[in-house]
């Protein structure tokens, strides 16, 4: 896969407090999810009687495509679709078939756990989705069913990947979220799976998404170990990105067999050059993954705001963004004496 270096800034657009533009937006599409990750949506929070969003309450896709056009006349290029599980929503083809008419949008994806991507692929690419994004943490059926909330859905989400070849969403990307003791030690055997065909394993490192998964760094596997282990096996070389603050570092197998990926949030924060806003499916407009306040959008869309008012909010929002909150998390942990250990262990002491 060639890599295309592109700029991301352009006349006109907003630059926040440390000049960083506005490039990639995640846009939720719905609150609820058929597993329960203890990492992301754990079941003591999400529990059987909790009360997810009406109908009424998350954004039309009527409100999310208008939205979306705004946001490219900012500077977005790119469109990220999650949840919970997107593919919960009925009729998400429809929706993607309406954001690939938006002028500016270069890139729109879908992250899902991939239960119901089988039955979904071949409408999501004939509704002009071109890439895929899975979320799955081992090949061990134990292991899996502990990481997912207590659900065997193993083969679904393997079955959903290779519909997704058969469909064309290529290259599929796997997003691995790694914990120390838990999964790390399958995880050569997911690459060996993959390894050979159009599918991207990206390596994420166990961080405290949405600050509600009892996250403490000990669980931290830093990318810079794993690439280690990585390499004892298969020799591999880093690759450029793709543009100017991509998310995950890029590395191809010396052989030719694939190309992988490093998310290290934690051990090598990459606020600095951080593009990326989200919106939720209620439509609060979030600068920060790890943000807890934002603006309502929804509640001034169904005031009857007009463009330019709507497109001065989202402005307003990013020209005062400040956010960096993994480099703060790293400071921090740098200067507290009771976490010595983990310091010297991440420079290598």
């Amino acid at each position: 896969m060639e890599s295309t270096v592109h700029d991301i800034r352009g006349a006109g657009h907003p630059l926040d407090q440390f000049a960083r533009p506005l490039h990639d937006l995640r846009i939720s599409v719905m609150d609820r999810c058929n597993f329960r990750c203890p990492y992301c949506m754990p079941k003591a929070q999400f529990h059987d009687n909790y009360r997810f969003l009406k109908s009424t309450e998350r954004l039309s896709f009527d409100e999310i495509v208008r939205l979306s056009r705004l946001f490219a006349s900012l500077g977005v290029r790119k469109l990220r679709l999650t949840g919970g599980e997107p593919l919960l929503r009925a009729n998400l083809p429809d929706l993607i078939g309406d954001l690939t008419s938006i002028p500016g949008i270069d890139d729109i994806a879908l992250t899902t756990n991939g239960v119901l991507l089988a039955q979904h692929a071949v409408d999501l690419h004939a509704n002009g989705l071109r890439r895929v994004t899975v979320s799955l943490d081992t090949l061990d059926k134990d292991i899996f069913a502990r990481m997912s909330g207590g659900f065997a859905a193993l083969e679904s989400v393997l079955h959903g990947i290779d519909a997704a070849i058969i469909a064309g969403l290529t290259p599929v990307k796997i997003n691995c979220v790694v914990e120390r003791g838990v999964n790390d030690h399958t995880l050569l055997d997911l690459l060996e799976h993959f390894r050979g065909r159009p599918v991207v394993v990206r390596f994420i490192e166990f961080m405290d998404v949405g600050n509600r998964n009892a996250w403490q760094p000990s669980g931290v596997v830093p990318s810079r170990e794993l690439a280690a282990r990585i390499q004892a096996r298969w020799p591999m070389h880093p690759i450029a990105e793709n543009y100017r603050g991509e998310v995950a570092q890029r590395w191809r197998f010396d052989d030719d067999a694939g190309e992988i990926g490093f998310i290290s949030s934690v051990s090598q924060p990459f606020c600095g050059a951080c593009s990326r806003a989200r919106l939720s499916s209620e439509g609060k407009f979030y600068t920060c993954l790890f943000a807890t306040e934002g603006i309502d959008l929804r509640a001034a869309v169904r005031a009857g705001a007009g463009d330019a008012e709507l497109s001065n909010l989202i402005r307003g929002k990013w020209l005062g963004r400040t956010d960096r909150y993994s480099e703060l998390r790293d400071e921090k942990r740098r200067t507290e004496p009771s976490r010595k250990k983990i310091e010297m262990y991440y420079i290598g002491g």
